[in-house]
């Protein structure tokens, strides 16, 4: 019984892992000259927030993974929020 539990851990921690990497190849191929690019990019990074939260709930870290799933969606707020009203301008 233990071994199939390590098999089913070992399978979604590989699922997490493509879905990390997939996000990063979907950040590093938006060009920066497009506009709103950010809100692309911080989607982007949404995928991987999924994946880490899934990879913590697998791993048995329920606390730790429900504060990231609260705390995700305010950090990109406030990163896309900090863009939009910033002070530089392109």
């Amino acid at each position: 019984m233990t071994d199939v539990i390590t098999l089913i851990e070992s399978a979604v921690l590989i699922i997490t892992a493509i879905l990390v990497l997939l996000s990063a190849i979907g950040i590093l191929r938006y060009r920066d000259d497009l506009d709103r690019v950010i809100y692309a990019r911080i989607h982007i990074l949404g995928v991987a927030d999924v994946a880490c939260i899934l990879a913590l709930l697998v791993l048995g870290q329920v606390f730790l993974a429900v504060a990231y799933f609260i705390l995700a969606p305010f950090n990109a707020h406030a990163i896309s929020n900090a863009f939009y009203y910033g002070e530089e301008k392109k």
